[in-house]
Parts: C-alpha cells; structure tokens; sequence
C-alpha cells in the first residue's frame, strides 16, 4: 500500500501541471479566470511537497522502529 502512495503523491503535479497549462491557454481570454488556475496549481505543487515530506518523515521514523 505505501508504493501506491508514493506513486499517487505525483498525480498532484500532473494536476497543478494541467493547471498552470490550463492557465496559460486561458490567459488570452480571461485574465482573472487563468489567475485563479495559476494559483490553483501553485497550491496543489504545495501539497505535493508538503505531502511528499511527511510521506519521507514518516518512512524514517518506521526504519528506526
């Protein structure tokens, strides 16, 4: 169960990617709209990070068990 999520944890940057994509195509059409994406995909790449680090804190803490 814990390859599942550490290959799940890199769905989130596949999802902030379309974001920013997403962001950037709307862009030429709607400046607030492409706005909102861009900050949507900066808080979900966030909470890859912050997921990704306590995912590693916990792993050590299990090793040292």
């Amino acid at each position: 169960m814990n390859t599942f999520w550490k290959y799940l944890q890199y769905g989130y940057l596949v999802i902030g990617a379309l974001f920013f994509v997403e962001g950037v195509f709307q862009w030429s059409t709607s400046k607030q709209d492409a706005l909102i994406r861009f900050g949507f995909g900066i808080f979900i790449t966030l909470i890859f990070f912050f997921k990704r680090h306590f995912r590693r804190k916990v792993e050590k803490r299990n090793q040292q068990r």
